[in-house]
Formats: C-alpha cells, sequence, structure tokens
C-alpha cells in the first residue's frame, strides 16, 4: 500500500482556544467517518505557540488512497464536513505565506523515517 504524507498549518484565533479544543474533544462520528471513507488515515492535529505569541496548529495525515483529489472532492460535497468546516474556519486564521486556494499551509516533508 502507497502512504502519501501531508504536513499542514493554519493560525488559531486565540479568543476561540478553548472552544476549537472542546469541538476537536468531541469530533462528529460522521466527520470522521468521512475522513476514513476518504482514505485518511493517522490524523493528528497539533497546538503550539510561536515566537509571535500567537497559536498556530500543525495537522498530520496519512493519504492511503489512489486518486486524492477526488477524495478530496468527495469530502469538500458531504453535507455534513460542510457544517462540520462551518464551525471550524471561524476559529482559524490562514497563514499570509499559503499558495492560492489553500485554507491550511501545505508543508514540504524534508525528513521522514520509519
Amino acid at each position: 500500500m502507497s502512504v502519501k504524507r501531508f504536513g499542514m498549518t493554519i493560525r488559531l484565533q486565540p479568543e476561540k482556544l478553548e472552544a476549537y479544543k472542546q469541538l476537536h474533544a468531541a469530533v462528529w462520528p460522521k466527520v470522521l467517518d468521512m475522513i476514513s471513507d476518504c482514505n485518511i488515515r493517522n490524523y493528528s492535529i497539533y497546538l503550539g505557540t510561536m515566537d509571535d505569541g500567537n497559536p498556530y496548529l500543525f495537522s498530520y495525515f496519512e493519504y492511503t488512497g489512489t486518486d486524492f483529489d477526488a477524495d478530496m472532492a468527495k469530502m469538500a460535497a458531504d453535507p455534513t464536513t460542510q457544517e462540520w468546516w462551518a464551525v471550524c474556519k471561524p476559529c482559524q486564521i490562514p497563514i499570509e505565506h499559503k499558495k492560492e486556494g489553500e485554507w491550511w499551509a501545505d508543508m514540504e516533508e524534508v525528513f521522514h523515517t520509519d
């Protein structure tokens, strides 16, 4: 099985930090099902504070499917996922240096070992 790893980052609204943590302490089951149905495994989100004092999120996941774009389109079209994103997005602030069309900024993998 082929696995592609992804790392992404985004800022978090400081006043929404606790709400965001509470949301992710009880992710909606249908959202978790869609993540799995779209061939995403080993998904984690980390919270940290950078030198500017702002909270940032780092997400990591592994994609095990064969058509990433189709799986991401399937996820984006799912009504429950759209509702989930509508709740989460107001907590987030995309970083300045993201690419056009990104919400979470993709990161380049520069090292990996098993």
